[in-house]
């Protein structure tokens, strides 16, 4: 399958995909594909048979937003616009969030991190920096959506633990602050995934939905996005507790093809910025790997060419929205 096969969706299947409820967010190709027109992205979703997008904006300019809003509403797809916090102005945060409504967005997806706590920080003092720069950042956030009303989905990125999270969610206690509740991205922090969606779900403005599977290594643990119902998660029970909770929140899957991520729990450097965390998470973190360890070896990409890779990747996603429908309900 070509590059070009893959960014033109033909029309036979446009008519053929079965749909679903289930959307598809542009990390679900970050490994490969690597989407980069929002329009092109929205066509191939489409393609797959899914309900919606979550993704950046490629383009600010009036036509472009409004050929993309048409075609959205034409096909009865949902859009929820990826965007980056305003940390030094909100000048170009607030054309993304007037361009989100110029599509029609349902919200606004950010993450106070772009990568992972206990890989990014070597002290508690630098996580302290970041978490008066985060509070800051969303501050000056919700200035610019209480202008244009537009709700802001904050992802849990390997970056908040739960209860740091709520604390963040209470201080503000804003109408237009959410979560966009990732069901795997906690189990990095050592929290339970069935905890954290009963907790976060009725925040839950925006969702990445996704399964894991783990297995011990050296050092902690490795943790995959694998197909959903092919990990440990209760999916069912995750997105109904989600659905009971915000019945009109969207479900988007995030289901990332890559190599397993170390999650060196048993390192020194992993617990530098993890003040309030104890021995009681990580024994319970542990005994749920080694209860629910992989009975498939962890998904990697290492020996697959490039053109396999890229099949694996939608491949995944398929068999994810074949699922979403048949056993979710999606």
């Amino acid at each position: 399958m070509t590059r070009r096969s893959l960014l033109a969706a033909p029309l036979a299947a446009l008519a053929a995909a079965p749909r679903s409820k289930m959307g598809i967010a542009t990390t679900s190709f970050m490994t490969v594909r690597r989407p980069r027109d929002t329009f092109e992205f929205l066509e191939y979703c489409d393609s797959l048979g899914a309900g919606g997008i979550q993704a950046s904006l490629a383009s600010l300019e009036p036509d472009y937003l409004k050929k993309l809003r048409a075609r959205a509403e034409e096909r009865g797809l949902y859009i929820e616009v990826m965007s980056g916090l305003p940390r030094q102005d909100a000048e170009a945060f607030e054309k993304t969030v007037a361009a989100a409504k110029e599509v029609g967005a349902i919200c606004v997806r950010a993450a106070c991190l772009g990568g992972r706590r206990y890989e990014t920080f070597a002290s508690l003092e630098d996580w302290r920096q970041f978490v008066t720069g985060s509070r800051v950042a969303i501050r000056r956030a919700l200035t610019v959506l209480e202008r244009h009303r537009m709700p802001l989905a904050l992802e849990n990125h390997k970056d908040w633990t739960l209860e740091e999270f709520l604390d963040l969610l209470k201080t503000y206690n804003h109408e237009l602050l959410g979560v966009c509740l990732d069901t795997g991205n906690n189990v990095a922090l050592l929290d339970d995934p069935m905890e954290l969606a009963e907790r976060l779900a009725p925040y839950a403005f925006s969702t990445h939905i996704k399964d894991m599977a783990v297995e011990e290594y050296e050092a902690g643990f490795l943790l995959s996005e694998v197909p959903l119902g092919e990990g440990y998660l209760d999916m069912k029970r995750i997105v109904e507790t989600i659905r009971r909770a915000r019945p009109a929140t969207r479900m988007t899957l995030e289901m990332i093809t890559r190599n397993p991520l170390e999650i060196p729990c048993l390192t020194e450097k992993y617990w530098a910025t993890f003040p309030r965390r104890n021995g009681r998470a990580l024994a319970s973190t542990l005994r749920v790997v080694r209860a629910r360890k992989s009975r498939q070896p962890l998904p990697r990409l290492d020996h697959l060419d490039k053109e396999a890779q890229l099949r694996l990747e939608e491949d995944n996603v398929k068999q994810c929205l074949r699922y979403a429908r048949e056993q979710l309900g999606l």
